[in-house]
């Protein structure tokens, strides 16, 4: 089975194909700033190996300092083109190789391909910062080819920036009782589903974090995005197989080649 992809909660995934371990927007905390973890036990000390890590921008959902300095020494470390200079925090991780890249970028780990793609997403560091690193998606193109979307919203060109892919692993929620712009929901992201046309998908970003003292506003917002997002995929693109996943639980999709 080429790949196997692993959810740790949030928009934190183990993605395993032909030898190499890909941790995407590594979330390893029980709580930070106003939100808590809500569901599901922590990761595990293993969900913190990884032979590359993808950063998709950012917020500090996707770019936490502390769970990247979990990181192994030398683990490589894919940044948004300009995120050392707007988090300094990043400089002071010692041992990670840090790349930074943007969208048409090309890196080799292993016997993996990671291809940079554009997001539709604010990737500044908020609240404060210049709006001077782009938010990014990847395709880790190994015996399988799998799309990590990050946080973005639908945008006119994104089948055609994604490509051909057997897998996505797609954004259908948020942390909060609302999504602004630049996110998908469930029936976006089924929207996107049908654009992309992967053969497996695998909903991510929701059900994970809330705001502490607001588990009473909107719950269906925090609870119902991934059985939503099964429902609408179904109809949208009902070719596509979707793996709900728990927290720790892992899919091995099927995949063209």
């Amino acid at each position: 089975m080429p790949v196997e992809i692993t959810w740790w909660g949030h928009a934190t995934c183990t993605v395993e194909d032909s030898g190499v371990r890909v941790l995407t927007d590594p979330l390893f905390a029980r709580r930070f700033a106003h939100l808590r973890r809500r569901r599901g036990d922590l990761p595990p000390p293993g969900a913190a190996v990884a032979d590359v890590a993808l950063v998709s921008h950012l917020h500090a959902d996707h770019l936490h300092l502390p769970s990247l300095a979990r990181l192994a020494p030398g683990t490589r470390l894919l940044v948004p083109r300009g995120a050392p200079a707007a988090v300094p925090g990043l400089r002071r991780l010692a041992g990670l190789d840090i790349t930074q890249v943007a969208p048409g970028d090309e890196v080799t780990v292993g016997n993996v391909t990671v291809r940079v793609v554009p997001a539709l997403h604010d990737g500044r560091r908020l609240p404060l910062g210049p709006h001077r690193c782009p938010a990014l998606g990847f395709v880790v193109n190994g015996a399988a080819r799998t799309y990590f979307a990050g946080d973005t919203g639908l945008f006119d060109t994104m089948a055609d920036e994604v490509g051909d892919v057997d897998v996505a692993l797609l954004p259908v929620g948020g942390w909060g009782p609302y999504l602004g712009a630049g996110h998908l929901d469930a029936g976006l992201a089924a929207e996107a589903l049908a654009r992309i046309a992967p053969r497996s998908a695998v909903p991510v970003h929701y059900g994970t974090y809330w705001p502490i003292g607001m588990d009473a506003v909107r719950p269906h917002e925090f609870h119902a995005p991934g059985e939503e997002f099964v429902r609408l995929a179904a109809l949208a693109a009902p070719e596509v197989s979707v793996h709900l996943l728990g927290h720790g639980e892992r899919a091995r999709p099927e995949v063209a080649r």
